[in-house]
């Protein structure tokens, strides 16, 4: 691969810059996860697709390559198992992810919890899942016999994607994101049309660049929610407007809730994850009452995880 070139076309700046068809996305996308490319054109390349932007044709090659790449995974009997991804953790208000995940279980819709963290400014959701006794299970047979038994597993992506775990490890010593972090939303280890991916974006334009890659994405009996994160993680904010859009056989549905207005609801300010694990544990026990945000993006997860 002709990496100067490459670099020459996607450098030029956001309005110079040459969108690469999807075939030459794919190859690219592929050797960046295989570690075939040399670590001063690996910085140039991940820059520069920074600054230009994916375009959608990018996204899918990418996606291509990411797929093909991943670990694969059998699907447990019944809902389809919802895919929560996790890279962020909790920087101002308490982590309500596991809560929904805890929720979903507990109606008996599987969950499967993926990701990694590097934030050194942020409670890492593995701490956090680790106090509600939910670890990392150390093999792909673990987390599927997790998911069958408990309805719900945690795996970190290095099991699922190793070359993809050390694009993102690439964070703290370039000081950007990459590409490969808004890929790990998109990924699904399990069969076609068996899994519902939640892809939970904090900046506007995700909302549209993501939006464009998911009515392919689910032909074929998949489904997906679109959402805006909290803290960059995957649960609605307690207090905002809520954000859900659904996609069933490459179709977006609206799944907003009637109430659409802001709330005037407390959040919980304590994040460290003893403390975290309390506040999930006392709304699990019925001491505390779900937050309403979070009533409304389960109900819609357990509706496109059974439809």
């Amino acid at each position: 691969m002709d990496f100067p070139a490459l670099i020459k076309e996607l450098g030029r700046g956001a309005r110079g810059a040459r969108d690469l068809p999807r075939d030459q996305a794919e190859a690219l996308f592929g050797a960046l996860l295989d570690g075939s490319v040399p670590d001063l054109e690996l910085g140039a390349i991940l820059i520069a697709l920074r600054v230009k932007g994916e375009s959608a044709d990018e996204v899918a090659g990418f996606l291509a390559a990411m797929q093909a790449r991943t670990a694969r995974m059998a699907a447990p009997a019944g809902p389809r198992t919802v895919l929560l991804p996790s890279f962020n953790g909790a920087r101002k208000q308490a982590n309500l992810m596991p809560l929904v995940a805890r929720l979903l279980a507990k109606a008996g819709v599987p969950v499967l919890i993926f990701g990694r963290h590097d934030f050194d400014s942020r409670v890492s959701p593995f701490e956090l899942l680790q106090a509600l006794d939910l670890p990392a299970s150390e093999s792909l047979a673990d987390a599927e016999a997790r998911l069958a038994a408990d309805r719900l597993a945690v795996l970190p992506l290095s099991l699922l994607n190793p070359g993809l775990n050390q694009l993102m490890a690439l964070r703290p010593r370039l000081g950007l994101r990459n590409s490969a972090h808004s890929l790990a939303k998109l990924l699904d280890p399990f069969p076609a049309g068996r899994a519902v991916r939640v892809v939970a974006v904090t900046h506007p334009e995700y909302l549209d660049s993501m939006g464009a890659a998911l009515p392919a994405l689910t032909q074929g009996g998949g489904r997906a929610l679109l959402m805006r994160a909290s803290e960059g993680e995957a649960y609605a904010h307690l207090r905002r407007k809520a954000h859900l859009i659904g996609f069933q056989d490459g179709q977006a549905t609206a799944l907003h809730p009637a109430d659409t207005a802001d709330l005037d609801w407390p959040l919980s300010p304590d994040c460290s994850p003893a403390e975290n694990a309390a506040f999930i544990q006392t709304i699990l026990a019925g001491s505390a009452p779900v937050p309403p945000r979070i009533e409304e993006q389960v109900a819609v997860l357990r509706l496109l995880a059974t439809n």
